[in-house]
């Protein structure tokens, strides 16, 4: 069927080689490693341009965690080939995200969710905001009436960016509030955004002086952090051999013991 990806032949050579402003593909790269619904969303393309697409897309895949911005290079070849998909442009906006031009990912993932109806990536979008030196738009972003149409992840990414904005701005204690959501002591079943959560009031807090409950908050998104998504282990080194004397702490009852001396 037309625009189908070819599952038994390799693409044609003037294909292969792409074009002069695009990253190289390599030969063992078909395409075909896309899941299918990725690939039902390249149905509407000419079978050629549909096997580069994927093929770029495949490739900004891989790289994205060891060279983001040659992932980003590849999301882009794929984006101009393919420009009216949503999936496409959401996967260029990621990935320029993740290679620092927050400019581009603004512009493709608005793009994107223009195309798509999706708001998933609003928390991405605002701290593009903030990579910016747009701390007061992310916040616009952050209360914005869609926030509300994110699951709980996305809306725990929000706060998070939400704060990070309150910091840029200088409000260092605000961000510290912008935290104490009910997610921050949610107990029972880990879920995947606590150590991102846990690891943001931790820093938050010790941005404003309160070191004993930094202290705990580390020690637990470091107890979480099973992806190693944080570097809340190496935060935690900071503390090595101090002591901390009685700390007022509105967490009191939910952190872990902090050892204290002996009364004399």
């Amino acid at each position: 069927m037309a625009g189908e990806l070819r599952r038994n032949s390799r693409p044609p050579e003037h294909v292969r080689a792409g074009r002069a402003d695009e990253p190289a593909l390599p030969d063992d790269v078909t395409g075909r490693e896309l899941d299918g619904e990725a690939r039902n969303a390249l149905r509407g393309l000419a079978a050629p341009n549909a096997v580069v697409v994927a093929r770029h897309l495949v490739m900004a895949g891989r790289l994205l965690d060891d060279d983001a911005e040659l992932a980003w290079q590849h999301a882009r070849a794929a984006q101009r080939r393919a420009g009216r998909i949503g999936m496409v442009r959401e996967a260029a906006g990621l990935a320029a995200y993740r290679a620092g031009h927050f400019d581009a990912a603004l512009a493709e993932l608005r793009a994107a969710k223009r195309l798509t109806g999706d708001s998933s990536h609003l928390p991405i979008m605002a701290d593009c905001e903030r990579g910016l030196g747009r701390p007061e738009r992310a916040l616009d972003l952050a209360r914005s009436a869609e926030v509300r149409m994110l699951d709980e992840g996305g809306q725990v990414e929000m706060l998070i960016v939400a704060a990070g904005a309150r910091r840029d701005l200088g409000q260092a204690e605000a961000a510290v509030v912008a935290l104490q959501s009910p997610q921050l002591r949610a107990e029972g079943s880990q879920q995947p955004w606590q150590p991102r959560l846990w690891y943001a009031y931790a820093d938050a807090l010790a941005e404003v002086g309160r070191a004993a409950e930094a202290q705990r908050w580390f020690e637990r998104a470091a107890a979480s952090d099973h992806l190693g998504e944080t570097d809340a282990e190496e935060r935690l080194t900071a503390y090595d051999g101090i002591t901390f004397l009685d700390e007022e702490t509105d967490d009191a009852e939910n952190a872990p013991v902090v050892e204290r001396p002996a009364a004399d």
